[in-house]
């Protein structure tokens, strides 16, 4: 495959362990920004310095949005995802039905929006 293709391209950054769950964590329940240390808990195996990679590289490619609030101590990081962000989500979402419907039966995600995931 030509390392200038789009796909090549795309599949680089994407395919980065940790790296598409922590979107699917963004994008989880009702809360648009959600801090730093909510997302590392949420996560549990993923070491700070990987999860710091991996949203400084999401938010360069332009897929997760960064805030900082710095007015208290300690400060506090806060991302939430783009629109960019949003609709890979739903790409993502196809995937996990493709999975469904031809390899994984798994009767909790047939029945659940990722949103709701509390796998």
């Amino acid at each position: 495959m030509n390392h200038g293709c789009t796909l090549y391209k795309t599949m680089d950054y994407l395919a980065k362990r940790w790296t598409i769950l922590i979107l699917l964590e963004l994008r989880k329940g009702e809360q648009e920004w959600k801090r730093f240390s909510a997302i590392r808990e949420s996560m549990g195996d993923i070491t700070p310095k990987v999860l710091s990679e991996r949203l400084k590289g999401l938010e360069a490619e332009g897929l997760v949005a960064k805030r900082v609030d710095a007015s208290a101590f300690p400060v506090k990081s806060e991302y939430r995802l783009t629109e960019a962000g949003e609709e890979l989500v739903e790409a993502v979402k196809h995937i996990k039905h493709w999975a469904l419907k031809w390899k994984i039966r798994n009767e909790a995600c047939l029945r659940q929006d990722c949103r709701d995931c509390v796998l």
